[in-house]
């Protein structure tokens, strides 16, 4: 894609986000530099501050899949990645993706979870 192109592309999601989240340029435009270079974002703010919203909007703008993981003490690596279960009419195992294959993927309290599921 031409950089022109791009840059009013990414203009055009800025404007659509920032009609939902008012008052966070700042936060739209990393949030933006990072999704069109492929990256990750680890947002860490304050309760009620807008994360989810952030994040939804970013989705909903670019069409993309949303799901969000509330991190708990009880949650296991299976729960977030998926399972594998056995379908008996078929005689053999199926896997049942988790939340983690999404396009956009909010983790919320990821600091609650045990080591063991935080690594996963």
């Amino acid at each position: 894609m031409e950089t022109s192109a791009a840059r009013a592309l990414l203009e055009r999601i800025a404007a659509n986000i920032e009609r939902v989240m008012r008052g966070q340029h700042e936060a739209v435009r990393k949030l933006l530099a990072a999704f069109a270079s492929g990256g990750h974002v680890l947002i860490d703010d304050y309760p009620g501050t807008g994360k989810t919203t952030l994040a939804k909007s970013l989705a909903a703008s670019v069409g993309a899949q949303f799901t969000r993981v509330q991190f708990t003490p009880d949650l296991l690596p299976s729960d977030i990645l998926g399972v594998s279960v056995f379908n008996q009419r078929e005689q053999l195992f199926e896997f049942r993706q988790g939340p983690v294959f999404t396009s956009i993927l909010l983790a919320d309290e990821i600091n609650r979870a045990s080591p063991r599921t935080q690594s996963a």
